[in-house]
């Protein structure tokens, strides 16, 4: 027996072999295919058919077209007055033009013309059988919702918008218009009639929007010229009031006083210094007591140049009379004298004429100081005016923002009331409608081309569906990819069950008779594929385990039905065929299939047995044939405490008196979806064998089940795939599985 820790390892390594999903290869969309074909050639018929007749029953339908341009020349002075500054989109143009031509204005512009409200093949409905499937699919007639009458012009104009189209020729300005309806002539004119509308239509608009234009505008120069009024009006007033004062150059008369003030401060400074410069130069020689020193006006005095005369003339005496009679003589003395006197005249006359230069500096200096006061006031006034003339020049911008707007609103109001007396469209129809020759539509090969192609996408969606919900086992690669179990063989689904009806005769009371050779099918059918998937499953049982002696085996299925008790006859038949001693026990106590099959007439069977009623022995069944010993089931009432009947000290002596007498004790265990009983008898087992409905049964409820039920899991030798449709199962092979190569090696079996 496994021990807990690799019977939890192997359920682990179950769950995680079921994690990755593979992709879809071509050989499996290959095997899809062949496996929904039917479903979609179905529906491909019946789509077609109903194309074939749709085309053979629709009217047909004339389609005239016109063109008209879309010129892109001056857009008038709407345009201008609200695209100023603004880059127009060419492409959201035209799209706004194909907008207008589908409106409802122009349909019933269409309608009022042509007068196609009192048309009868305008206002005729649809005669075809697109036109009944809608009349029957039209669920708000079902229940009178929207059954109301409506009138004729909505009813026109419905008829007009489903028929007609416009499109755009390319990246031109060229759109056609076309309509489609059971007359052709009628459809040339609708086609006409549109484009005739849409000029009309553009031509009103823009005399609209001209003459809105006009009055906004009229209304605006109103308005500008009271601004422009009050502006000029306000400008003086702030001038008068703060006395902004004018020159005639533009410039304030106060800032050219205070430029003439400026300019008369730099004269007095120049002359401040020259006369500081040149009393400066005789205060200098004054004290310097230099009586050789040049002054200007010194040479320009007549007083000054006699006393000097003098002076020079004393001095030259001087020099004689001291050169001849020495310097003490008494006339040299007294020309010295009188040299003194000159010299002392000379510098009083210096000093008056210094007084003189000293007067004219402190003139200088003070017509200096008065200039600079009358700068300094007058660069206040300056810059108050500067402050007030910033409020001045903002006021006069307004102003003359005001009168530039005035005249370009009146020059604007002189275009916008010459285009209102001569509007000028941009389109134009580039070519008339003309009625065609041949009709448009229906176009039958395209119909019936899009009906089976309809018919071939809904089948194969059905398809893929019916694909995306197969959930149950159809080959061996599902079962080891879902279970991580040994995919043993499938059992084929036999199709003619013929009843066995052999007359019991005297003193054969406890052999066994099979209601059906199905019972017996291993025996009857002993080269057959079913026997072949009973042999590997004795093979993978005596693999299982390494204990020597006889082996316990186990059959069990998750739901019931599934034909586990078919399978476990036929395998215990196998190996009682084979020479082996082999019992068969029916251990499901709620529902004895076996009995039901092969022990119809027992009395009493593993119920006695095990409550003490009747020895084991006396219970068996034999089979002739084969020399199986079979334990039925008698269940003449419900049995409420099955489980701990199975694991009873009873039924652990029985199996161990049967173990030696037997090589084989194969239980026909109970499905372990709705009991228990299977699960309480798993220690007692050696091994055991999985049979799963093919194509019933689903993936889901096995994989739960064995994780539920993981002692079973562990000891399951593997799994055996019943009741399987043979030509339904050639659909599922893939390449290189063991159905893609069942026809090759299929002449090994002989069912007969």
């Amino acid at each position: 027996m496994l021990s807990p820790d690799k019977i939890s390892s192997r359920s682990d390594n179950m769950w995680e072999s079921n994690s990755p999903i593979e992709a879809l290869d071509f050989d499996r969309l290959l095997a899809i295919a062949r496996r929904q074909w039917r479903l979609v050639a179905c529906f491909a018929v019946i789509f077609m058919v109903m194309g074939v007749a749709f085309a053979l029953t629709a009217s047909p339908k004339f389609t005239a077209e016109t063109s008209v341009l879309i010129e892109r020349g001056n857009s008038g002075i709407v345009t201008q007055l609200s695209d100023a500054g603004v880059t127009v989109d060419d492409e959201s143009t035209v799209l706004s033009q194909l907008e207008i031509v589908k409106s409802d204005t122009i349909a019933l512009d269409v309608i009022k013309k042509l007068d196609l409200t009192n048309n009868a093949i305008f206002m005729a409905s649809e005669n075809s059988l697109l036109g009944y499937i809608r009349s029957l699919v039209n669920v708000k007639a079902w229940f009178g919702v929207g059954g109301e009458q409506q009138d004729a012009q909505t009813i026109a104009k419905e008829v007009l918008l489903n028929n007609m189209d416009v499109q755009r020729v390319g990246r031109s300005y060229v759109m056609n218009i076309d309509f489609t309806s059971p007359n052709a002539e009628l459809s040339a004119q609708i086609a006409d009639a549109y484009a005739d509308a849409y000029i009309v239509d553009k031509l009103n608009s823009r005399y609209e929007a001209t003459r809105r234009a006009s009055d906004w505008l009229q209304e605006r120069i109103d308005e500008l010229k009271q601004k422009a009024a009050e502006s000029d009006l306000e400008v003086q007033k702030f001038r008068t009031t703060h006395g902004l004062m004018s020159a005639k150059d533009g410039s304030l008369i106060s800032d050219q006083q205070l430029s003439e003030l400026n300019s008369a401060l730099i004269v007095a400074q120049s002359e401040t210094a020259q006369a500081r410069a040149k009393y400066d130069r005789i205060k200098a020689i004054i004290d310097a007591k230099r009586t050789d020193a040049i002054v200007t006006d010194v040479l320009g005095s007549s007083v000054s140049n006699d006393l000097r005369q003098k002076y020079l003339a004393a001095s030259k005496t001087e020099a004689e009379i001291s050169n001849r009679l020495g310097p003490d003589h008494i006339q040299a003395v007294r020309l010295r004298a009188e040299m003194a006197e000159y010299e002392r005249q000379m510098f009083e006359e210096l000093g008056r004429i210094a007084e003189s230069y000293n007067s004219e500096l402190q003139v200088s200096k003070a017509k200096e100081d008065a200039l600079r006061l009358n700068v300094s006031q007058a660069t206040g006034v300056s810059a108050v005016a500067g402050e007030t003339q910033v409020q001045l020049r903002e006021l006069e911008r307004a102003a003359d923002s005001y009168k530039n707007l005035l005249q370009t609103f009146l020059a604007r109001f002189q275009e916008a009331s010459q285009q209102q007396s001569f509007p000028i469209t941009e389109a134009r129809i580039i070519t008339k409608a003309t009625p065609p020759i041949k009709p448009s539509k229906p176009k039958k090969p395209l119909v019936v081309a899009i009906a089976t192609f309809l018919g071939i996408a809904l089948g194969g969606g059905l398809g893929a569906f019916r694909e995306f919900r197969d959930r149950f086992f159809r080959t061996g690669e599902q079962v080891r990819q879902n279970l991580n179990l040994e995919y043993l063989g499938a059992a084929l689904l036999v199709e003619k069950i013929k009843p066995i009806n052999e007359p019991a005769l005297a003193g054969d009371l406890r052999v066994v008779r099979p209601n059906n050779d199905l019972l017996r099918y291993v025996v009857e059918h002993p080269h057959s594929a079913f026997a072949e998937t009973m042999r590997s499953a004795k093979i993978a049982v005596d693999l299982q385990g390494s204990e020597k002696g006889s082996k316990i085996i186990g059959v069990v299925s998750t739901l019931p039905g599934e034909g586990k008790s078919t399978i476990a006859v036929n395998f215990a038949e196998l190996l009682a065929m084979q020479g082996a001693k082999t019992l068969l026990i029916d251990a499901d106590l709620r529902n004895p299939g076996a009995t039901r099959g092969i022990g119809l007439s027992a009395e009493d069977g593993l119920l006695e047995v095990l409550i003490g009623q009747r020895p084991m022995k006396e219970t068996f069944f034999v089979d002739p044939k084969t020399n199986l010993t079979f334990l039925p089931a008698v269940v003449k009432r419900r049995v409420p405490h099955s489980p701990e009947l199975l694991v009873s000290p009873a039924m652990i002596r029985l199996l161990d008196e049967a173990k030696s007498n037997f090589d084989y004790i194969v239980l026909d265990l109970p499905p372990l979806g709705p009991v228990v009983d299977a699960r309480a008898i798993s220690p007692l087992l050696d091994t055991v064998l999985m049979v799963v409905e093919w194509g019933r049964t689903s993936r889901k409820v096995v994989r739960s089940t064995l994780l539920n039920e993981a002692r079973l899991y562990d000891k399951c030798a593997g799994v055996i795939l019943n009741k399987v449709d043979a030509k339904k199962m050639k659909l599922y092979r893939d390449f290189g599985s063991d159905e893609y190569y069942h026809s090759r090696y299929s002449a090994y079996y002989h069912e007969g």
